[in-house]
């Protein structure tokens, strides 16, 4: 091995390290890669790509949902999304539910993990408990809640007879109420999800950090905000970004409670809903293709500007780590 002599005597220094030579993917490795990943690939392609190319094209017709279109209208389709009120409403309605998703569901699934994630009694009940709710399908959810939630329902009936009657109000039509009485559910439905995940996230802390952070006289809730949390975040951010996606795209709950017209009306209405009124119920299924690529503009900006600001680092790690 050479060396090079510093010029004042006072050491030798290595030469910079050889980093070994990749080598290259064989044929075999490369076929390998083709097998495993074709299918998920076809998949993807069929089901994904194929139908947003799909809606893009007839995005420039007016079509009826049969036969070949012919109407070419160009770009007509979505200069008339961009000036029209209504659209204006459901995106301003989807913004609404994005930021209100993370500041309820996010605290509360918080807590919830931190509690559970304790031993107690009955903790597994309880775990199913608060899981349970994700499971119900959105249909039987958004039934149930109609009739709870109406005027003559069970809700404001409990309400009466507990002396609280001057509470009672129309929690379904009106705008003021709507919206909150929309989130309730949503928390109530999707709540379990977040806390299961974080559950999960927790099972990957070592204990010996809590156990250190006891010796040292940390109190519980100290360890949960300096050890805990903080270790939590990659866990916590992907949640955020599965919970803005799933927001954006909220149809089933609304459309099942509210129906296609008092949506609008309630301040409750969303681009899916908007998407499905206008398009399929209107006999205008070029439009309603034109409402699903913007849904799906928007959506994918917002993804992508989540994962370059928000997630590379998580990302970044997670190659580094893997080096």
């Amino acid at each position: 091995m050479t060396v090079t002599r510093l010029r004042d005597g006072g050491g030798v220094q290595a030469p910079p390290p050889v980093r070994p030579r990749r080598r290259g993917i064989g044929w075999a490795q490369r076929l390998e890669i083709v097998a495993l990943s074709g299918p998920a690939i076809l998949v993807f392609a069929g089901f994904v790509i194929f139908p947003v190319l799909m809606a893009a094209y007839y995005g420039f017709y007016r079509w009826k949902g049969f036969g070949r279109p012919t109407n070419f209208v160009g770009l007509d389709n979505y200069v008339t999304i961009l000036q029209d009120t209504l659209f204006h409403e459901a995106l301003w309605h989807n913004f609404q539910i994005v930021v209100l998703s993370l500041v309820l569901q996010g605290p509360v699934a918080v807590g919830l993990a931190l509690l559970l994630n304790r031993r107690m009694r009955g903790q597994s009940v309880i775990r199913v408990l608060i899981f349970v709710p994700y499971v119900i399908s959105e249909v039987i959810t958004g039934t149930a809640w109609a009739l709870i939630l109406q005027t003559n329902g069970a809700g404001n009936d409990v309400l009466r007879s507990l002396g609280l009657g001057g509470l009672a109000a129309d929690w379904l039509a009106n705008p003021r109420l709507a919206i909150w009485s929309l989130m309730f559910i949503l928390v109530w439905k999707y709540v379990g999800f977040a806390v299961i995940l974080f559950l999960a996230g927790m099972q990957n802390i070592p204990d010996e950090l809590s156990e250190a952070a006891a010796v040292d006289g940390a109190s519980f809730w100290q360890t949960q905000r300096h050890i805990t949390l903080p270790l939590l975040g990659p866990t916590i951010r992907i949640w955020a970004f599965l919970s803005i996606i799933g927001s954006l795209q909220l149809f089933d709950l609304v459309y099942i409670i509210w129906g296609q017209y008092v949506s609008s009306t309630a301040g409750t209405s969303t681009m899916a809903t908007y998407m499905v009124t206008e398009g399929r119920n209107a006999g205008n299924y070029g439009y309603g293709n034109a409402v699903a690529v913007v849904l799906f503009v928007i959506s994918m900006i917002i993804a992508l500007i989540y994962q370059r600001f928000v997630l590379r680092r998580d990302t970044e790690g997670a190659l580094t780590e893997g080096r």
